[in-house]
């Protein structure tokens, strides 16, 4: 293993102390691949992590003076290990460029995908892989990227792809792409991947700033000085085809707490497609029929990291022609039922067996208490004449009434209850989540943005409500009714529905009825009752 030069650390790097224990130093992410790669042994594209204190000066300073021949020598010992080089027309080292915080900021800091792409090695990847399609693809993934990442190009101002049945379609949206985005932002996408690295490293750093990550760090009381990590990996690609997908998955249900695998799968796509919530996702039985071998070794993946981290884990995956590869593990946001649930049964799992004491550290009164209103929100009935509006996933459980507001910028602007309805969200529209007390999508699956956010938060949230369309301030229903901005309407982040109007749970639900649904807390309860009066 190689010493550690200006803080730079290969993702097999001994430290002395296990990987999982490192996050002020490697970030979130950047241990979690050093602990699946050096503790695990798991399948993990190889890398290396620029650690949080190197942000910390970047950021204080500008760029340190000793991390271009860090970072070429981490390169060059990546290309060697793989046999294949950054820059090299034939068979070129393509990498991911992704932040990790110590702490989890979903989709609030930022990545760069197929880095290593320009006019020359697009050809090395297309005949190396046979497939022309794929390389193109690949390229026009990275220029929108480095775009809207790197430099400040709004998605809104780039075309979309065109019919990805023709190569030559594909090549000639490429060269307008990269016209455009020279345009836009008075430069071209840099040509040297040496550039390209750096000015990505600088944008994972700089989005530490950003307006998104400021406000995610407000409504999660995070430190401001905390800063963030830089993970360079060889790229996989789930965009290689049919056999080839990519996906997120809890290794148990977050918003429930059963105890099993919980996410969403894409075949042929990379990870960003389903974070985003845009793509319509499959769920994972998808990957069951159709990669048999990936799954199975997908389940045995999530048991040993569920053992070996103690709790719910959040995982990030691609499968590349039939391969399993692990890009990410951390601990998952889960609902307060989910909470009460997953550690009580993980202390009867006697390969985990957490003790009373660990029980109570996991799950506090404030979250028995709101897993105690999440139940009861649940236990309602519609009123007689109560319209039924759409039917979506229910992504966070909570049952909730507001006013209805199409932008970010409107919930933040409400001083009402308001429900924040969008087709889907990105990082860009946090500061209006934390405004409302519920989030409603038309498009994305369990694992978007969106899901993923709200569930954190413990704001209900109902997403893929596919048969609702947004059109100006109208937002209508494909089975005839439809409503506008500034209407009341109900969502149920269990069930997934969504009534016109105000629709409220019943009354009369009483503890026993609680503790029926969720007899979890009746034995946390106990503990917290002996824990005091021990200490009396």
């Amino acid at each position: 293993m190689e010493a550690s030069v200006t803080g730079v650390y290969s993702f097999d790097h001994e430290h002395g102390v296990p990987a999982k224990e490192l996050g002020h130093l490697l970030g979130g992410k950047g241990a979690g691949l050093a602990e699946m790669t050096s503790a695990l042994g798991l399948s993990v594209p190889p890398g290396f992590t620029i650690s949080v204190p190197v942000c910390h000066e970047y950021l204080d300073t500008g760029w340190p003076s000793e991390l271009d021949a860090a970072v070429a020598g981490h390169i060059e010992r990546l290309g060697n290990a793989l046999g294949r080089h950054l820059g090299e027309t034939n068979d070129p080292l393509l990498v991911a460029v992704r932040s990790g915080a110590p702490v989890s900021m979903p989709g609030m800091l930022d990545t760069v995908l197929n880095l290593g792409l320009n006019d020359d090695t697009v050809g090395g990847l297309a005949r190396v892989s046979g497939d022309e399609m794929f390389a193109w693809d690949s390229y026009r993934r990275f220029l929108t990227m480095f775009a809207t990442t790197v430099m400040g190009v709004s998605g809104d101002a780039l075309s979309e792809a065109p019919d990805l049945g023709s190569v030559d379609r594909m090549k000639e949206h490429v060269r307008a792409l990269k016209g455009k985005i020279a345009d836009i932002a008075g430069r071209p996408v840099p040509h040297d991947p040496s550039e390209q690295l750096r000015q990505a490293i600088e944008a994972v750093f700089r989005s530490w700033g950003s307006d998104r990550a400021k406000a995610y760090r407000r409504h999660e009381s995070i430190d401001e000085s905390m800063g963030t990590g830089c993970n360079i990996q060889a790229m996989v690609f789930g965009n290689r085809g049919t056999d080839s997908g990519t996906g997120v998955v809890f290794t148990r249900d977050p918003s429930t707490g059963e105890a099993v695998p919980f996410g969403d799968y894409l075949p042929c796509a990379q990870g960003e497609d389903v974070v985003a919530g845009t793509s319509r996702t499959e769920p994972l039985e998808f990957l069951a029929a159709h990669q048999p071998a990936a799954y199975a070794d997908l389940l045995t993946t999530l048991r040993r990291l569920e053992h070996h981290y103690r709790d719910l884990c959040d995982v990030e995956f691609t499968v590349e022609n039939g391969k399993l590869w692990l890009l990410q593990t951390r601990f998952g946001k889960r609902s307060a039922v989910a909470a009460v649930r997953i550690a009580v049964e993980m202390a009867d799992d006697p390969d985990i067996a957490l003790t009373p004491a660990e029980v109570l550290g996991r799950v506090s009164d404030a979250v028995r208490a709101r897993a105690r209103a999440e139940v009861t929100a649940a236990a309602f009935e519609p009123h007689d004449g109560t319209e039924l509006l759409a039917t979506g996933l229910g992504a966070s459980p909570g049952l909730v009434s507001g006013r209805v507001v199409l932008t970010a910028e409107d919930a933040m602007c409400a001083d009402d209850d308001v429900i924040l309805v969008r087709t889907s969200t990105s990082p860009e529209d946090v500061a209006g989540m934390s405004a409302s007390v519920g989030i409603l999508t038309t498009k994305g699956g369990l694992v978007s943005h969106a899901a993923v956010v709200a569930r954190g938060w413990g704001v209900p949230a109902v997403v893929g409500a596919e048969m609702l369309t947004i059109s100006g301030d109208v937002v209508r229903a494909d089975n005839g009714p439809s409503i506008t901005a500034g209407d009341v309407i109900t969502i149920d982040g269990a069930s997934g529905c969504v009534w016109i109007g105000e629709v409220t749970s019943r009354a009369d639900v009483t503890e026993n009825a609680v503790a029926e649904r969720l007899p979890h807390l009746l034995r946390i309860d106990a503990w917290a009752e002996h824990r005091e009066e021990s200490t009396v």
